[in-house]
């Protein structure tokens, strides 16, 4: 029977890894949904014996070997070709278990490519994002279906199906396991990184659910970017991604009381900031900023971030500066969120009646018709200029548009506020 202590050894050994090992079998099968499902059979196998036979030594070591043995089973009952099959029995024989001393660095030698070549796979413009994104929390973040499902508040069969869908597509298109090269490099590892941050995101602000927050994607989010910036340690926006979720995260404790109940930036308690966090943050900035990358999409948010964290009260944030970036973001990835963003920034620096003409000049933006962000930030410069009425009306519109209860409510409560002005 398996004892709790194994069953998180097993646990926490997937995690780490899954990804390694379904990289490594992808490399030799060319095929990622069957690496994903033959990874997946050692797991079961070690459920089985670990417990009764221990962890072994090096058990990344023991996965491989018995998901490479599974392989050369499968092959032989499909009655690939030959020489293939020699090829993996060569392998596995020369890999030999655990037992001679450089195995594990038999295994790493080319680990860090063919990871690199699992996130590009995982991210193929072939798929949804909805695929990209459960395809790359299961092989590369080593959650289950059901963690995947309790992650993104979506039942267990969607995402199997997504997944499912997912293997199916790229085996049915012949997705090549590789890493892009030359003018495809920029559009597939913008993919990627849009993937590791939509993870990010709704971990940071919940877009359903009870919860304003969940943590724990957060943390797998920021898990992937640094694997992805020691992959590719010469690309600046990956060190810029990286940047931004180390300082968005170190707030993520002072964004929500004891209760649950959100916590606005300018009323946090700064002093529960996560201060390594911040310092690695910031130094993943300084990192993308020296390959030139300071004018790139997620550097220039993390800059604008770094602004925040770098100022001990709310009093001395620069606005100034927060709203130039937000210009300077405007011309790299123009969106009407951006200029809502700006405008916040413009009614922090010039007052809230400069900062509500840019929003009204908003108002008409198709993109923006269901954006529960527009009339709630409309609400507070209302609010803020006096106009008690409108701000209420603003802020019960966006209280009906979001999906989060818990800001429903913080919106609910931000219009009964202008009823006991």
């Amino acid at each position: 029977m398996m004892t709790a202590d194994t069953h998180r050894t097993i646990e926490t050994v997937w995690k780490i890894e899954a990804p390694r090992l379904i990289a490594g079998l992808a490399r030799m099968l060319r095929d990622v949904g069957q690496a994903e499902d033959l990874a997946q059979e050692a797991l079961v196998v070690a459920l089985e014996r670990w417990p009764t036979d221990g962890v072994p030594d090096n058990p990344g070591a023991w996965l491989m070997t018995t998901a490479k043995r599974r392989a050369i089973d499968q092959l032989r009952h499909n009655r690939m070709r030959d020489d293939k099959q020699a090829a993996l029995e060569y392998e596995l024989e020369t890999e030999a278990m655990a037992h001679a001393p450089d195995h594990a660095d038999a295994l790493d030698d080319d680990i860090g490519d063919d990871l690199l070549r699992l996130i590009f796979t995982a991210c193929h413009p072939a798929l949804t994002r909805d695929m990209q994104v459960a395809l790359t929390l299961r092989m590369l973040g080593g959650l289950t279906t059901p963690e995947i499902a309790r992650a993104f508040l979506v039942p267990e069969p969607t995402v199997a199906q997504r997944i499912v869908r997912a293997k199916r597509t790229l085996a049915e298109k012949r997705v090549p396991f590789e890493v892009p090269r030359g003018e495809d490099l920029a559009p597939r590892l913008a993919a990627v990184l849009e993937v590791i941050y939509l993870i990010f995101n709704e971990g940071y602000t919940a877009t359903a659910g009870e919860d304003w927050a969940r943590p724990a994607l957060c943390e797998e989010a920021m898990r992937l970017g640094r694997v992805l910036a020691g992959l590719a340690p010469r690309e600046p926006e990956v060190h810029g991604l990286v940047a931004l979720m180390e300082i968005q995260a170190s707030r993520l404790h002072a964004r929500t009381a004891a209760d649950g109940t959100p916590i606005l930036l300018l009323d946090q308690d700064r002093s529960r900031w996560d201060r390594l966090l911040i310092r690695r943050g910031l130094a993943s900035l300084e990192r993308a900023e020296q390959l030139d990358g300071a004018d790139g999409n997620y550097a220039l948010q993390a800059a604008i971030a770094a602004c925040h964290v770098r100022a001990l009260h709310a009093k001395n944030t620069d606005w100034v500066r927060i709203a130039s970036l937000y210009a300077r973001l405007a011309k790299v990835a123009p969106s009407p969120v951006v200029e809502l963003n700006r405008a916040v920034a413009v009614s922090m620096a010039e007052g809230p009646e400069a900062g509500l003409q840019l929003v009204d000049a908003l108002q008409k933006e198709r993109a923006l018709a269901g954006y529960h962000l527009l009339p709630s930030v409309r609400g507070d410069l209302l609010f803020k200029l006096g106009r008690l009425d409108e701000a209420r009306s603003e802020f019960e519109r966006a209280a009906t548009l979001t999906g989060n209860a818990r800001e429903s409510e913080l919106l609910r409560q931000r219009a009964a506020a202008c009823t006991d002005q």
